[in-house]
């Protein structure tokens, strides 16, 4: 590994991260990225519509999903290996280069669906890559006491992305087409790299002065490392473990369940809206709470007893028969949402090695961004056979299991961020 001598100095001090610029720029990177990444779904999800069949435009959307989980665990050894500021830098600029080449293409001519298969194709492995440094990059720029606050920052962040990325793309689209919509999500992206260039990182203890490297490694070996590190540690292995079981359970009826819910019910559009809204602001709550209040007391015990609590919401939500009702359930789901995954989050770069940042992260991400979006034609299937009830009170009980496995972890249920 190349030490980088403008970003590799150590840090002095415990700054608060809300009042550090250097964690203020890294938001303000991520801010600009997340939201061109959902200007960049409105116009893909158009631009595939308008030149294809709904299945057509199904499959385009789908595509991005099985290189993201096929490659993750690699992509946190590159994380690990170059350094996650690196590797977000580069990722962002590949992003922003396809969508770039997209948008011209698109308004000087028709090419149809290939184009928009192989960007949605590009997407999956670029993202692949830049999801393990985008969460290892924390940890090497505050100090292990601002985690939770970092996550509660990020948590925010990604609500803020969510309300403003989505009309601006519909905003794009209506003006110019797909190929404006396009343009957008690209400058999102370019505004992200003089913020990511001027981000300064924390010396990993392993790391070596300038001008010197650490002899390279088979990758494969260093994934290997990565999983050991991850069984050896009690409180890692659990928490890997919790976190896939309580996402495979949440995602599915959170996203497509959550649409046919709605159908079912006759809420429309505009009440699933609402639904969404009341999770959103739920989960905004939280990340807010987190950012200002910086550390919770007795972490892996609150975690485990919020994704259970989270989970039992989830299964309420399918027998709620009023919008208003729902509203209010998926408010206490975003508020327990909030609080399991900025807590997860935070744990695990608390109890991973800085070596090992990349790869725990990979790994822990792996099943909420890798493997569980390929669960949708299955949540949508289960659905059609047994309805909206079953699927949600199967799906929360997976998604219990996560809870219930923490709460008797002694290690995990002892766990405690850094005071």
């Amino acid at each position: 590994m190349t030490a980088m001598p403008a970003t590799s100095e150590p840090l002095t001090g415990e700054r608060p991260a809300h009042r550090d610029p250097n964690v203020l720029r890294w938001l303000g990177a991520y801010v600009a990225s997340a939201t061109g990444d959902n200007v960049y779904y409105v116009a893909l999800s158009w631009a595939a519509v308008q030149s294809g069949s709904p299945s057509q435009a199904g499959l385009v959307m789908a595509v991005s999903a099985a290189p993201r989980a096929l490659l993750m665990l690699g992509g946190g050894v590159i994380a690990d290996r170059f350094g996650p500021r690196r590797v977000l830098i580069v990722s962002n600029g590949v992003r922003c280069a396809a969508v770039v080449a997209v948008a011209l293409l698109l308004a000087v001519s028709s090419p149809g669906l290939w184009l928009l298969g192989l960007l949605a194709l590009v997407f999956g492995v670029v993202d692949a890559v830049l999801m393990p440094a985008l969460g290892a990059l924390p940890a090497r720029i505050t100090a292990r006491g601002q985690l939770a606050r970092v996550h509660g920052m990020r948590g925010m962040a990604s609500r803020l992305a969510n309300v403003v990325g989505a009309p601006l793309g519909g905003l794009g689209v209506a003006l110019g087409g797909a190929a404006a919509a396009f343009g957008t999500a690209a400058l999102l992206f370019a505004v992200a790299l003089p913020l990511l260039t001027a981000v300064r990182m924390r010396r990993r203890p392993q790391e070596l002065p300038a001008g010197q490297e650490l002899p390279a490694r088979p990758a494969v070996r260093e994934l290997r490392d990565g999983l050991d590190h991850i069984r050896r540690n009690p409180v890692l292995a659990r928490l890997v473990l919790v976190i896939a079981l309580s996402d495979l359970g949440f995602v599915g009826p959170m996203n497509v369940g959550l649409t046919l819910l709605a159908d079912e019910r006759g809420w429309g559009a505009s009440g699933m809206g609402w639904v969404l809204a009341g999770f959103g602001a739920g989960a905004g709550a939280m990340s807010l709470l987190l950012t200002v209040r910086g550390r919770v007391p007795r972490a892996g015990l609150v975690l485990s007893a919020a994704i259970a609590a989270g989970a039992v919401a989830v299964g309420a939500l399918a027998y709620v028969p009023t919008v208003t009702g729902a509203a209010g359930v998926a408010l206490a789901v975003g508020l327990l949402a909030g609080l399991s995954g900025a807590l997860c989050g935070a744990l695990v770069q608390t109890e991973s090695d800085p070596a090992f940042v990349g790869r725990v992260t990979s790994m822990a991400s792996l099943f909420s961004l890798g493997l569980a979006p390929l669960t949708f034609p299955v949540t949508g299937a289960a659905v059609a056979l047994w309805g909206t009830g079953p699927v949600f009170v199967v799906s929360a009980g997976v998604c219990v299991l996560g809870g219930i496995l923490g709460l008797c972890s002694r290690p995990l249920r002892r766990a405690e961020l850094p005071g």
